[in-house]
């Protein structure tokens, strides 16, 4: 009796945990299928669609006149899904000699199981074409997007380009990458359990957005003669490299900037040196690659020399330590402590005014004029001028001045430093300077980024500059155009000296670290009309062979390249 009372009670809890269970897994079906069916109807779709993206078109990037230095060109990237190959060798032997591929390397990626496995890309389209049109099975040609250059090498390290990927690298493609990139689409094909496509079912297609265009300051016309002028000068006096920047003087707006020697945007990883790929070790090979896209007006820094006696004269005259009709000795040298600094004028100027000293270049009396700022006056200008900061031009990688911490500057640093030596700026932080200093005396910023534009070719986004704080008095700055003027009209800079234009400016020659090395860098920078600053020049020779003068070897390039833009500018003759 009481194992059937027992038994019965076993049976009765199995029997309850049968119903607990049954009613639990039903409860989780109804779950399932009703509150969640949304979210695994996705899920199983999601195992039953193939994915391939659909690259869309960079943006191009136009001239200041719409001249398109930047545009794409249609390419094809051959792929194959392993599990819809159905005849391996075919497909093997066809694209090694369409793609003209070693046949073991295909062959390694076509049977490689994989869902998709991209065989090539940037494959002409004409050959991307050929092979769709064969209909191969688990071959796919998805058309894609290749960077083009039409110019070559015109403002390679402005410019930029960009990889495999189609992401910008250097220069323009890199630091305008967010508006240039556009959005890539997406092709969704639905396959069986094994990944084969199925048949009669349609392909959902998500389109790209193309990127945005952008238009830049830099003319296409004066970047072209300009660069002509400095491969010119560069073969003359068989330099290392030249480079010539024009620049609008009112807005900081950069119309030409040339770095030779530039290299071929198209084939960007073949050295402009002509050494061979066996010639040098992988890092060899990458260090001269870097070298070669660099921007030395932005990148580099280098000794201004006598260039930079605007900027000292500006800080004298705006301080009221000096005037222009100021009488100064020089004998050739000034001793400094225990230095003798010599003036390029061996046998010395004699007895000068301030605006004969700086119309000759005079090395004694800026160092004067330096130690009658003092090293705490003279900073603040150096800072107030904007010299302590980034330009904060819209390319990447500016570099940053070089100059003595103010309590290491002794009264020889201060009489170096007068004069232009003993640190360095960037060539597009000098002419960024000395454009806000004759301007009427308001900092500019530099810049090439000029506008981007929407699907319709109208502005989107500007990305012009205003104009920064006041550095100088409007009364300084004329003062400098004046006494600039002269130095062309009269001084140093005759050279300089355009025909039927008011042209002010200044040359330059330093001499480049070991000074045992007789390395010179010879510059000139000039502006027009000098009255009314409207574009301004700088040419700068690094290591010319031969004659170093800037007022020799700089000054004649600037001259004919301002002959030659002025009036193309609507600039007329006086």
């Amino acid at each position: 009796m009481r194992n059937r009372t027992y038994n019965k009670k076993k049976l009765l809890l199995v029997f309850l945990c049968a119903v607990l269970v049954i009613l639990f897994l039903m409860g989780r079906l109804v779950y399932l299928m009703i509150f969640r069916a949304e979210y695994y109807q996705e899920k199983a779709l999601d195992l039953h669609q193939r994915e391939r993206e659909i690259k869309a078109a960079r943006g191009r990037i136009l001239d200041a006149n719409g001249t398109v230095l930047a545009d794409n060109r249609t390419v094809c990237t051959i792929s194959v899904i392993h599990s819809q190959v159905t005849d391996p060798e075919e497909v093997i032997r066809v694209l090694a000699k369409m793609l003209e591929m070693d046949e073991a390397q295909v062959r390694k990626k076509v049977e490689k199981v994989s869902s998709m496995e991209r065989i090539r890309t940037n494959v002409a389209k004409e050959t991307g074409d050929a092979i769709r049109s064969m209909g191969l099975d688990g071959v796919k040609v998805d058309e894609d997007f290749k960077r083009y250059y039409p110019y070559g090498d015109l403002a390679s390290t402005v410019l930029g380009f960009t990889g495999a990927d189609n992401q910008g690298i250097i220069g323009l493609e890199v630091k305008y990458e967010s508006c240039l990139k556009g959005h890539n689409g997406t092709i969704l094909t639905t396959t069986d359990a094994r990944g084969i496509e199925l048949e009669g079912e349609a392909e959902d297609r998500i389109e790209p957005v193309a990127g945005s265009d952008l238009q830049i300051t830099i003319d296409y016309n004066l970047q072209m003669y300009a660069q002509q002028m400095a491969e010119k000068v560069m073969e003359e006096k068989q330099a290392e490299g030249v480079s010539i920047l024009l620049m609008d003087p009112r807005d900081g707006a950069i119309l030409a900037m040339v770095n030779v020697p530039e290299f071929d945007l198209n084939d960007p990883f073949t050295l402009n040196t002509g050494e061979g790929a066996g010639e040098l070790t992988d890092e060899e090979r990458q260090d001269a690659l870097n070298r070669m896209w660099r921007n030395r007006s932005i990148n580099d820094t280098y000794e201004p020399g006598s260039v930079f006696k605007i900027v000292t004269a500006s800080a004298a005259l705006e301080e009221g330590v000096v005037k222009p009709d100021d009488t100064f000795t020089c004998p050739g040298y000034r001793v400094v402590e225990d230095r003798k600094i010599r003036c390029h004028k061996v046998g010395g100027h004699g007895q000068e005014t301030f605006v004969e000293g700086v119309m000759n270049s005079c090395n004694p009396v800026f160092i004067d004029v330096g130690l009658r700022l003092g090293a705490d006056t003279f900073c603040s200008y150096y800072d107030r001028f904007g010299l302590m900061d980034l330009t904060g031009i819209d390319l990447p990688g500016e570099a940053g001045t070089i100059m003595h911490r103010q309590e290491d500057i002794g009264t020889v640093e201060l009489a170096t430093m007068a004069f232009g030596q003993s640190f360095q700026v960037t060539p597009v932080q000098m002419a960024a300077t000395v454009s806000s200093l004759i301007n009427g005396g308001r900092r500019v910023t530099p810049h090439v980024g000029l506008r981007v534009l929407d699907e319709d070719g109208k502005e989107s986004v500007s990305l012009r500059k205003e104009k920064g704080e006041r550095i100088v008095s409007e009364e300084t700055s004329a003062s400098m155009r004046a006494i600039l003027e002269k130095v062309v009209a009269q001084g140093s800079g005759k050279n300089g000296a355009v025909e039927g234009y008011r042209v002010g400016g200044k040359t330059a020659t330093s001499q480049t670290l070991p000074r045992s090395a007789n390395r010179y860098i010879s510059s000139f920078l000039g502006f027009a009309p000098a009255d009314d600053p409207q574009v301004l020049g700088m040419c700068i020779i690094y290591d010319p062979k031969g004659v170093y003068y800037g007022g020799t070897i700089a000054a004649p390039v600037i001259r004919e390249i301002l002959a030659n833009i002025l009036p193309y500018l609507g600039v007329e003759k006086e």
